[in-house]
This record gives C-alpha cells, structure tokens and sequence, in this order.
C-alpha cells in the first residue's frame, strides 16, 4: 500500500499536531460513524454561518483619489447654459447629501453612512474645484441652481464619481465568492477522488500514541509525517535513517536528500507548514493524527463533511505523575532532575543566578535559542555524569525535546498571550497547557518512572490542582488562511489597494462555516506594512510577508527591510553582503545583551535561507549560509553555558552604574554627622538595617558579599580620586 499524507487539519495554537501517514494495531479501539446528532450540529452550523447578511467593515475601504483636472468637456456646458455660481452650487450639492432618499439609494448600491459621507466628501470637492465639467452634468447642475430642474437628477453623476473612489463597489460580488471560505475541503478535488482511512490516536502526553504512529510510518512503502517543529522533524529523520528507511528532511529553512543524486526517498520529514498540497502523495490513502481527545469530535465532523469515517486509538498515560501537597517555596529546597518552569526570559536570568549563587549548575532552555543550543542544553540535563541536575526553562521544555525530568516545578501560572484580536494578554495557563508541560515529569524513557508536579510558591498549588483537575476543553474550529492566489484575484479587482489593504477587506468579506475561523493576519499585516513602499509585485511581496519572523526583535525587523529592499534592485543577496550585515565573524557573548543579539543574528540567518529557497538567484549562498549559522549555534552555546556568568556581568554593569548614582544621592540626602549622641542615633538609621537595597540583594542572591565588598572598595576609590582632582583644580585656581 502507498502511503502518504495530506495535512488538511488546523487547530488551536496550544494543541499540537503531527500528521503521518502511519498506523498502529492497539487495544480499546473504536470507529467514529456521523451520527444525527453530529449532522443536526453541522446543518445549525452551516445554516447560521452561509448568511452573507453581517455587516461589511467599510472602515477598510481607503478612498482614491480623483484628479480634479481630469475629464471635462471645456467650456462646452458654459456656452450652452452660463457659468455656474460656486456659492449657489455648494448650497445645492449640500441639500443633495441630507435627502434621506438619497442615502437609502446609495445604501442600495453598497455606501453605507460612512462610505457615503466620505464620497461626498471627494464628490463636493471635485465638483467645486474643476474648471470644467461635462456638458451634461453642467446643464443638469445649472437647471437645478435655476429652479427647472430636480436636485436627485444628481445621484447619477454622484455614484460615478463614488465609484472611481471605491472601485470594489462595483465588483462586491466578485469578492464576496473569491472569499467565500465555506467549504475548503472542495479546494482539494484528488483528495476528494479517493476513499482514505482516518486513523486518530488521541491520549496525553507520555501515552505512546506518537510512537505507535510512528511505526506504521516505518512500515509503509511510502510516507510523509508532518510536525509543528524543526525539532520534531529532525527527530522521525534521525530515527527512520537509524532505522534503515530512507527519509528525506525538509524544513522552512534546511533541505537533507538520502541519495547524493537528488532521488527522493519514500519517506520524508517535515514541518506542516513545508507540506506541498500539489504532490501527488498528498492524496493518502491513509493518515494518521496525533492529539489530544479534546479534538476527536471535531475531527469527526471535519471527516464527515468529506464523507470518511475515523478511526480512533485512545491512549493512556504509560508512567503516572502526581500533584504535590507542597509548594517548594525556597530554591535551597531544589533536587536533583528538578524543572522549573518559567514564562519569562527574565524570570530564567534571575533564578539561573540564583541557582548559581547556591553553588549549583542548571541548564537552560527557552524558545529563542536555536535548535542546537537547545539540544546540547538538553543532552547536558540528561547526562547522569554532568554535575548540571537543575533545568530552567520556559514552555518550550513541552516542545519536542526528550528529557529526564522527575520533578516540574510551575514558577508561575501566568503567561502572557495574544488573543484573537491581537492583543496582548496575561491570562492563567489553559488546562491543556499545563498538563501538556506537567505530563513532561516521569518519562517512560527516562530514569524517573514516576513524575511529580508542584509550583514554587504556596498561593499557585491549589490553583494548579484546580487547573489539572478540570476537563480540557474540547476543540471546535480550525484556522484558515487567505492564500496567494485569492489576493492575487482580489488585487486584479483592486488594483491600487495595499496588501495589508486587501487582506482587511479579505478577512472582512471572508464567509466561513461553524468549523472554521480566519486566523489572526497581524503578524502578516505587520511585515506588509513595513515593506509597502518598496516596490515588489504582490506575489512576492505575500512570500516576504509569510516569513518566520519575531517582530519583536528590532534587528531582525531591520534586517527583514534591507532583505526586501536589496531584492527590489534585483541585487542578489550574497554570502559576503549578509556577513557585512551581520558583523560576521562574531565573538562570544560578554553578557546576556551580546548574547540576546547573537540569537537575533541566528534568526537572520534562519530568514535568509527560508527565502533561499523561495527565490534561489537572488539569494545564493545559502550552503555558506548555513556553515556560519552552525557556527553561530556554537557560539550561542557557549554563551548559554556560561549564562550566569554573562548575567553576572550584566548585572557587575547595571550595578556599577546604579550604585554610583545611588550612593552619590545617598552622599548628598544624609544630614551631616553629628558628634556624641548624634552619631548614636546616626546608627539606628533605618537606610543601615537588613531592609538596605544592598541586604536585599545578597539575600536574594542576586548579588554576592565578594562582589559588595569591590563594589565598596571601588567606590572608596572614586571618591579618593574625585577628591584629588577637586583639589589639584582649587590649587590651579588659586594660581
């Protein structure tokens, strides 16, 4: 049996999926038929979602602008009737824009209040500013400002000139069906054509249902498995090559081909994102989709509207883990195979120092450290002869990386988040998100048969229980995109709107049944904004603008526009340009500021060879590319080996600086000492009590008495030479 692929299915960002062609033989199996209940539930869905009755938000239509000397047919109205009086003609297009008449027809032909106001606007304009204007209009005006005529002999006139400004008016139904997004699994006919087998194995972490999964991709003839991270990938192309079946690699940014000759193998590993919709094995016979239960439902009604049934593997958990009844509270309480769990990079800085002060060594791991650096971090954790038993880490330790972890512990349950309409939010971690970062306590593999979880402080235990104690939530939608080709149909009809234009209005037009919902376009309308006045046609511009780019790292963004704009010159983007960009070669990190920049560098050269093979000549170098890159990964993870040095150094810097502005206003505030009982009292001075900003540190462990005592004796020193040059400047003075 040929087996392949096809990734149709999208979800909520917390739940991650991996779609491979693959299938297992395991118990307590079932087969999930349409029942009428699921078809009831559709028919509502589709019946409340098809209405094209929800408002247009016509606050996305930017008007063009018309020319006031264009048309006209000279003075040939004047001569017909008489010149028009501007005063009385602005009374007349003024009575025109308050009939209520007027209003409803134009409602009728798609100008709402503020469409109609704003053409209005550019119509009065034009009319007053134009030295000349066609015959017939000049006479229809000239009968009105003389009484023979009537003031809606107007509307005509006026919703041609609507139109030139609003050219989507005319075309509303054309972009109403591009954007109809109701039925997207028609978009895939020889999917369609074939009857596929649905194979879902739903179980929590730690249940073995991707490895089951995985089996069955080994023993196909042929097969494509499709993860959310490179780390995933590069997993099932390490374990089916050790295992002796041949399996291509291919990432946004890295192709690996088994045979020299460029033949692809049976199988392959990618991300899902990399999956070609145009292969002709995407239309699998068989597919295979590990998640969570809280999405079998859902997948059910996805497969009912193709007309394929599911069949469903549950899983349970091969090692337990269990909620301690005590918060560690104190990181003097730490053991070894200990995780601490931040949200935070800041928060991973601080406890790292901390754990150092305590003379221990921690790992660490959080999103931005490339995939190597991660890697080695973790082999370090893992390794039972490395004297590291401590890992700090973000919710990146739940994505994709083995570890020998016996203890979770939640520094906190906060966790900043973006929700739908983009904003930034602080919100208690879901329950599929932390059992998703709890079940990685007690690994099957791992030394630790049994995982425990807890939290650091004492107030987030109970509020962990609860969390770990409610069901998760079910899924009910999946994400749609708009796709190069819809905007391309929507720039044809729109030619002067901007990209980031044309997607508000896609997405405003967009129709979508009950089991879909447009996914959130602000990251791709932030990178179309920062490069629309370089000049890149559409489809380009949209691949430059589905990059994998952090828009918060400002260098990053930088290099993002110099990439832009070095392709519209038609230059191409060489090795030697890119290391002039870059500051190539780089040394290792002196604090976490160099080090925080070198993981941007990293990031910029991810960019460059994810356009590498988008657009191959103008971007050439990417095997240069990609030995400096593994030579960046190692500079990084010497930085991260040694990040509490580097924060320690940060910190020797911030403080330095604090400490001598600090001190010299201490200085200059302190009453002058007084002798006898004075400088008894002088004593008891709250400022000299364990509750100094200096006892505070040192009990935090932030910082150490060593440090203290230089930091004093550096600042006994300063003050002795700021005395002898005040001096040497009143002896010249008085010279």
């Amino acid at each position: 049996m040929s087996v392949n692929r096809c990734v149709y299915l999208l979800s909520r960002s917390h739940i991650r999926y991996r779609v491979c062609a693959s299938t297992a033989a395991v118990t307590n199996n079932t087969t999930l038929h349409p029942t009428r209940r699921t078809f009831e539930k559709l028919s509502s869905r589709h019946s409340n979602s098809n209405s094209s009755s929800r408002p247009l938000d016509t606050s996305l239509f930017v008007p063009l602008t018309v020319k006031s000397d264009e048309g006209g047919d000279g003075p040939v109205g004047e001569e017909l009737t008489q010149p028009l009086d501007k005063s009385e003609l602005l009374k007349v297009l003024n009575r025109f824009y308050k009939r209520k008449e007027m209003q409803k027809l134009a409602a009728d032909q798609g100008l709402d209040a503020r469409l109609f106001h704003q053409a209005f606007v550019s119509f009065r304009k034009y009319v007053l500013e134009m030295n000349s204007l066609n015959a017939d209009f000049h006479i229809i005006l000239s009968d009105i400002c003389c009484g023979a005529g009537h003031i809606d002999d107007i509307f005509p006139y006026f919703m041609r000139h609507a139109k030139q400004i609003f050219p989507m008016l005319d075309c509303m139904d054309d972009l109403r069906k591009i954007s109809d997004l109701r039925v997207p699994a028609n978009w895939y006919p020889e999917a369609r054509a074939i009857q596929r087998k649905i194979v879902f194995h739903a179980g929590p972490t730690n249940s073995g249902k991707t490895y089951h999964a995985i089996q069955r991709f080994l023993a196909a003839k042929s097969g494509v498995y499709c993860g959310p991270l490179k780390l995933l990938a590069h997993e099932i192309y390490e374990k089916s090559n050790d295992a002796g079946v041949p399996c291509d690699l291919v990432t946004g940014e890295e192709r690996i081909f088994v045979y020299p000759e460029g033949r692809l193998s049976g199988h392959i590993a990618s991300t899902i994102e990399m999956c070609s919709v145009t292969t002709p094995c995407l239309c699998a016979e068989e597919i295979h989709v590990c998640g969570e239960a809280a999405a079998v439902d859902f997948v059910t009604e996805l497969m009912y509207t193709t007309g394929e049934e599911v069949e469903v593997h549950n899983y349970k958990r091969l090692t337990p883990f269990s909620v301690s009844n005590h918060a560690v509270e104190s990181l003097d309480n730490l053991k070894p195979g200990d995780c601490i769990v931040c949200f935070s990079k800041n928060d991973i800085y601080s406890i790292s120092r901390q754990i150092e002060v305590r003379g221990l060594e921690c790992a660490v791991i959080y999103g931005s450290l490339p995939p190597g650096t991660k890697l080695a971090q973790a082999k370090k954790f893992n390794d039972p002869d490395d004297p590291c038993k401590i890992l700090v880490a973000t919710d990146a330790v739940g994505m994709g990386l083995n570890l020998s972890i016996r203890r979770i512990i939640f520094n906190s349950l906060v966790k900043p988040s973006v929700n739908e309409k983009g904003e930034k939010e602080l919100d208690t971690i879901s329950t599929s998100q932390a059992l998703q970062i709890a079940g990685r306590a007690g690994r099957f593999s791992s030394v630790f048969k049994e995982g425990e979880v807890t939290t650091m402080q004492r107030d987030d235990l109970p509020v962990l229980k609860e969390i770990l104690g409610k069901p998760v939530d079910p899924i009910e939608t999946a994400g749609l995109h708009p796709t190069a080709e819809q905007i391309e149909i929507f720039a044809y009809h729109l030619p002067q709107a901007t990209l980031s234009n044309l997607i508000d209005i896609f997405v405003s037009l967009a129709q979508v049944d009950g089991l879909y919902f447009v996914c959130n376009i602000d990251d791709f309308k932030f990178l179309a904004d920062m490069i629309q006045h370089i000049p890149l046609n559409l489809r380009t511009r949209y691949v430059f603008c589905t990059a994998p780019i952090n828009k918060k790292q400002a260098f990053v963004c930088t290099s993002f526009l110099k990439f832009a704009r070095q392709f519209s010159r038609d230059e191409p983007l060489t090795f030697n340009w890119v290391c002039r960009h870059v500051n190539w070669p780089l040394v290792p990190p002196k604090n976490i500021k160099d080090l925080v920049h070198l993981e941007a560098v990293h990031d910029v050269l991810d960019l460059y060879l994810w356009l590498s093979y988008r657009f191959m000549d103008m971007f050439p170098d990417a095997n240069l590319i990609r030995d400096i890159q593994k030579e960046l990964d190692g500079i990084i993870q010497v930085g991260v080996r040694n990040i509490t040095w580097l924060i320690r150094a940060t910190e020797d810097q911030c403080a330095s600086a604090e400490n001598t502005a600090s001190i010299g206003l201490a200085v200059l505030d302190t009453p002058p000492l007084r002798r006898g009982r004075g400088t008894k009292n002088q004593r008891k001075d709250p400022r000299a009590t364990d509750s100094s900003l200096s006892s505070r540190l040192v009990r935090d462990g932030l910082l150490t008495k060593e440090l203290l005592q230089q930091l004093q004796r550096e600042w006994v020193r300063e003050q002795s030479q700021r005395g002898d040059d005040s001096n040497s400047a009143n002896k010249g003075k008085k010279k």
